[in-house]
């Protein structure tokens, strides 16, 4: 049975280790391992830039996500995106992101200030685009442009 929650700071070993796989396999690139520390210690102590969810199996941590907020003045509510997937290789197509997907989804509610649900992906990353696809995200609308120091 896979379990859902809120990642507390003595899941920080695995979410770095997830970020360190995340950031070779989709870019090719070793982080700075001090600085991915401090960002999620930074992340921990003011939930304002955002907050990290992990799937857990048997007390193991299996996946990770992080959500972060876009204010819309269009919709005057908030836009949740969703960033840093990692899924451990051997229960990656077990429907894992599906459920923190699904999970995340249930955090709006008609009450809630958030409208709707983002996420970025590599474009040459065609696996995650069919499983965004298949839970009903389409990313028709808009492209990324980014500038990075």
């Amino acid at each position: 049975m896979i379990k859902i929650r809120p990642a507390t700071k003595e899941d920080s070993t695995d979410i770095i280790d997830f970020q360190q796989r995340l950031a070779m396999d989709t870019e090719g690139v070793k982080l700075n391992i001090e600085k991915l520390t401090e960002g999620l210690k930074r992340m921990f102590d003011d939930p304002l830039k955002g907050k990290y969810y992990v799937a857990e199996t048997d007390s193991q941590v299996i996946g990770c996500l992080m959500t972060t907020y876009e204010w819309s003045e269009w919709r005057c509510s908030t836009i949740l995106w969703i960033q840093s997937v990692y899924i451990v290789s051997a229960f990656r197509g077990k429907g894992v992101f599906r459920n923190m997907y699904e999970y995340i989804q249930g955090l709006i509610t008609p009450d809630s200030d958030i409208c709707g649900i983002r996420l970025y992906v590599d474009k040459n990353n065609t696996a995650a685009q069919q499983v965004y696809s298949n839970l009903g995200m389409n990313g028709e609308h808009y492209q990324l442009y980014e500038w990075m120091v």
